[in-house]
């Protein structure tokens, strides 16, 4: 019957659009893996050849009894085991986002001590001269919310802020709230972002061309925007080469 067609035809369609989805997932998944390997190579390479001959300066100098030029290179071992975490976290961050690992855990946070614990610790891998400016003009004492993706975010901000600009230049976290939404702004004072490069900022592995110098995976704000969708928030930003950028997060409460 006409009736038996129309649903053998619908029933093929839907199995050929399954089909072709599996296959495109498939494609990403395999295009995703070759440029994991690409950048994961190239972005090893330099920390581990820092590693690798600091280390043996290192040895050189205690046979020498040279004790004082040990500690810039256990600096600059430390600097580098820091960069290689900070890719495997960036990595991982992303399986677990893709593949839908990452849930949701909403509790009672106190503001003040969230933002200044990760002040505390974004501290320890500034430049040289750089701070953290912290505006709070928030009433809230508390919010419900994930802090652990909250952190995330945070992080990735104003890692990224401090990246991107040169020592000695400060950096603004700005946090306000007006009725059922919190507001969250990193501004830095760096190298900014391109007009043209502006479009494609959230893209995994996307690099703006004026960073080619600076380390870095391309996944940080791919993974920023992916947080900021779990807490059902907005990210949006505003930048101009040499005069910095400015990210502001929306959370609703």
């Amino acid at each position: 019957t006409i009736q038996k067609l129309k649903k053998e035809v619908t029933e093929r369609k839907k199995a050929e659009d399954e089909t072709r989805k599996a296959l495109e997932k498939e494609r990403e998944f395999n295009d995703l893996k070759t440029k994991f390997v690409s950048i994961a190579s190239h972005e090893f390479r330099t920390p581990l050849s820092t590693i690798l001959s600091s280390v043996s300066l290192v040895q050189q100098y205690k046979e020498r009894g040279d004790f004082d030029k040990i500690d810039k290179h256990t600096s600059r071992v430390k600097s580098s085991v820091e960069h290689l975490t900070a890719i495997l976290n960036d990595f991982l961050s992303l399986g677990k986002l893709e593949e839908g690992k990452v849930e949701v855990v909403k509790d009672t946070i106190n503001l003040t001590v969230l933002f200044q614990d990760i002040i505390e610790e974004i501290n320890a891998s500034l430049k040289e001269g750089q701070s953290i400016k912290f505006i709070n003009k928030s009433e809230l004492e508390s919010i419900t919310s994930d802090a652990r993706v909250l952190r995330n975010i945070l992080f990735n901000l104003l890692s990224n802020a401090s990246k991107y600009s040169e020592a000695n230049k400060n950096i603004d976290l700005t946090v306000t709230s007006d009725r059922n939404i919190l507001t969250m702004t990193v501004k830095d004072y760096g190298i900014g972002i391109p007009e043209e490069d502006q479009k494609h900022l959230f893209q995994r592995f996307f690099r703006a061309g004026n960073v080619s110098n600076i380390q870095g995976t391309g996944l940080g704000l791919n993974i920023v925007k992916r947080y900021v969708e779990l807490l059902d928030g907005n990210i949006i930003f505003t930048s101009k080469c040499e005069k910095g950028s400015a990210f502001t997060v929306s959370i609703p409460l």
